[in-house]
């Protein structure tokens, strides 16, 4: 009986664990590396189902709890939709639904207003992924600075 109840203990103990660890350290488990660090100084631009898209964030350099403007722009942009959406996420960590709105400014340019919040864990690594069909849904990672 005795044995059977430490046995349960340890194995609580080891999930416990397990939590701490998938909660403190998600970075091992997800992307490590900003592919789009250029941010902060200006424009970052992909190729996307044959089209070039680039993102700019400004102000920049890019930090956390600050209104930002996205505005992105894709070239050729014909049969492009009048509005795109725009998901702020932190790779490996749920950080909630931020989805920002950017609507047609020019022919081939959209552009929102955003806010990417700061994770208590002290992480930095964001990425962008711009929800389009018609582009793949490319995705921007960088890191945002404090």
């Amino acid at each position: 009986m005795v044995l059977r109840r430490q046995v349960k203990e340890i194995a609580a103990m080891a999930t416990l664990c397990c939590l701490a660890l998938l909660l403190c350290a998600p970075s091992v488990f997800a992307e490590s590396t900003a592919d789009c660090n250029a941010i902060h100084n200006g424009p970052c631009t992909k190729q996307a189902a044959g089209r070039t898209v680039t993102l700019e964030i400004n102000p920049r350099p890019v930090r956390h709890m600050t209104d930002l403007t996205f505005t992105v722009t894709v070239t050729p942009c014909a049969s492009m939709p009048s509005a795109l959406m725009l998901d702020l996420s932190m790779p490996g960590m749920y950080m909630g639904k931020n989805l920002v709105v950017l609507k047609r400014k020019s022919t081939c340019t959209w552009e929102g207003n955003g806010l990417i919040v700061k994770c208590m864990s002290g992480r930095k690594l964001w990425q962008a992924t711009i929800l389009s069909a018609e582009l793949d849904n490319p995705v921007f990672s960088f890191d945002v600075r404090d």
